[in-house]
């Protein structure tokens, strides 16, 4: 922060209040946003623009390994920058920036804003399968929290910039202003306060306007309806799709956990990993653009953003076939793009996964309509395959991203299409309540689950709920001091006094880091005394080990030890045979009971 000028604050600081300085920076902060935003759109557009016109200008066989091999390119240079450079410039961006605010107080560089701009462009542009809104959020965040360190020493108001170039980021990508300030509250804040709200409201402004002002005011996707939809019996198809789109979006997530983990356990160079996804997202785009391509018109909708295609399933262009081409080998695509480590959001893939789903069930619709004359005069066939993309698209947003007012909200904005709410409610709300029941921590937050950060610090896990039922990954101890099963007690114990640790017990692990056992502190006291000589795995041979894996509800991890009289238990992942993740311990589940008495209590 040094090159930036010091007089200016400390001259804000000598004629204006803490909060009109507040305001202030909000507004800078709506208009750097903006244009970064902005920015990012254009650079991503322009560099898959770039690779799609050389493809067709140099047509034959160089078309299909230029359209073919671009994301492995992009992916490699990108694999390579995050492994060297910036490494904190990799997935989303959302649980970068979750960090960010709730453990560090909001401090985020500039230079991760400035990397995420790059590494976005090269691999979304390059057409992995990958969207621009996280992204966006990342970087426009590091810009508030950057502007926020040069101009206020507290660490609350730095921490208090970052919901403002979030809310300010989300509303240039998508052109939605409301969308934006409520995300910022569902997925950030977790709690309507009025005391950020005037800021993030000013910034959002600022930062939409600025977007308009550059893009225009179309909305990010065309669609042709009529003014107003006729509420018809045929609009009760959101209730199949809002359960359909559950099922999916629940799979997704599911799908795109395990697969990262197994990826991050893989004994090789972050590069390679990405490389791999990109040639993989490089065989599905090819794949699904030659299959498309018989059926009609080929679609490039599996590269990179996508919206060419979504358009098209509005315009009731693509035949079942196509629909369901698109939805099986984008799926793929988001996986392997996103957990093989590349840089790039999920807004966009699963608005566009829940659009193709929505397409089928149109299409579906018609057929039936064919027979039983659903639709009447309510709408035509094309409006009404229209109108079920749209609501595929909600119900989707709802399971996966699993915010329900940003939900209902980011559609109307982006499709500028009200006539339809009453069933993007049903479907919505529908798909919200199943995912939220099969899977208790949304995305994002099992994302930094599986990067070991906590989540004892974000509202989510400290209101006054029913904790109990929630996974221990919420609560537990990540950071754990392991034994090794070759060590005597003396070694031990010699060892653990160099770490200055005292804890209650210890994970005693293999060669192969697989877990053999549970060595008390005062077993190993008791053991030295005695002068017991044999290793730790000897000694714990006959131990019945008792562990849980990470999606374990507290309530269930409490009645293990009090059943059995630990104090802890292990906890191992569900992927890796054997691995430790971390510990709970009776004091992490008293810990997280005190917390909730506290706030009960006011």
């Amino acid at each position: 922060m040094s090159h930036l000028p010091t007089r200016l604050p400390d001259w804000m600081r000598a004629r204006f209040t803490d909060g009109q300085r507040f305001m202030i920076l909000c507004v800078v902060v709506g208009v750097l946003c903006g244009l970064a935003a902005v920015g990012f759109h254009y650079a991503i557009e322009g560099v898959f623009h770039l690779v799609t016109s050389t493809a067709q200008k140099l047509g034959g066989w160089q078309f299909w390994a230029v359209l073919g091999l671009a994301p492995a390119v992009g992916a490699l240079v990108v694999g390579i920058i995050l492994q060297k450079l910036a490494p904190s410039a990799a997935g989303s961006g959302i649980p970068q920036t979750k960090k960010a605010y709730y453990n560090d107080f909001g401090k985020l560089s500039w230079l991760e804003g400035m990397w995420r701009f790059v590494l976005g462009t090269l691999y979304v542009g390059m057409g992995n399968a990958l969207g621009r809104e996280g992204p966006t959020v990342h970087m426009c965040s590091a810009i508030a929290s950057t502007v926020g360190q040069w101009a206020f020493r507290a660490k609350s108001r730095v921490q208090a910039m970052v919901p403002v170039g979030m809310g300010a980021g989300i509303a240039a990508a998508f052109n939605a202003p409301l969308s934006a300030i409520t995300f910022v509250f569902e997925e950030l804040l977790d709690d309507f306060s009025t005391k950020a709200l005037g800021g993030i409201v000013v910034a959002v402004v600022i930062s939409a306007a600025v977007s308009r002002t550059i893009l225009g005011e179309e909305p990010v996707l065309n669609v042709h309806f009529v003014d107003q939809f006729q509420t018809a019996p045929w609009m009760l198809i959101a209730v199949p799709l809002g359960l359909a789109a559950a099922g999916t979006g629940h799979l997704l997530v599911r799908v795109l956990l395990w697969s990262r983990e197994r990826m991050r356990n893989l004994s090789m160079p972050l590069w390679v990993r990405t490389t791999g996804g990109g040639l993989g997202v490089g065989i599905l785009g090819l794949s699904a653009f030659a299959l498309t391509g018989l059926l009609g018109e080929p679609q490039m909708g599996v590269f990179s953003i996508g919206y060419g295609s979504l358009d098209a399933a509005f315009d009731a262009k693509l035949a079942v076939g196509a629909l369901l081409i698109l939805f099986v080998f984008k799926f793929v695509a988001v996986v392997l793009s996103y957990s093989s480590g590349g840089s790039g959001g999920l807004f966009s893939p699963t608005l566009f996964l829940g659009g193709m789903l929505g397409g089928l069930f149109g299409l579906g619709l018609v057929t039936l309509d064919q027979h039983v004359h659903l639709l009447h005069h309510s709408a035509l066939p094309d409006e009404a395959v229209g109108a079920c993309v749209l609501l595929g698209m909600g119900a989707m947003f709802a399971s996966v991203v699993r915010c329900p007012f940003t939900s209902l909200l980011i559609i109307f904005e982006m499709t500028r299409s009200y006539s339809l709410m009453l069933p993007l409610m049903v479907g919505n709300v529908i798909s919200y309540y199943l995912a939220s029941r099969w899977q208790s921590v949304p995305l994002y937050n099992a994302l930094l689950l599986q990067d070991g950060v906590s989540l004892r610090q974000m509202p989510a896990y400290r209101g006054a709920q029913d904790y109990r039922n929630l996974p221990v990954a919420t609560i537990m101890t990540h950071e754990v001091l392991s034994l090794k099963a070759s060590m005597n007690a003396a070694d031990a114990l010699e060892f653990l006094k160099g770490q200055q640790s005292n804890y209650h017990g210890y994970p005693v692990v293999d060669a192969e880091k697989k877990l053999v056992g549970m060595a008390m502190h005062h077993e190993l006291d008791e053991w030295l005394a005695a002068g017991e000589e044999r290793s730790l795995e000897e000694l714990l041979a006959s131990q019945k080990v008792i562990s849980i894996s990470s999606e374990v509800a507290i309530r269930e991890a409490a009645r293990l030890m009090v059943r059995y009289d630990y104090a802890q238990l292990p906890i191992l992942s569900t992927t890796t045979t054997g691995k430790v993740l971390g510990i709970i311990t009776l004091n992490d589940i008293a810990r997280q009971q005190n917390a909730i008495d506290r706030q009960i209590d006011g």
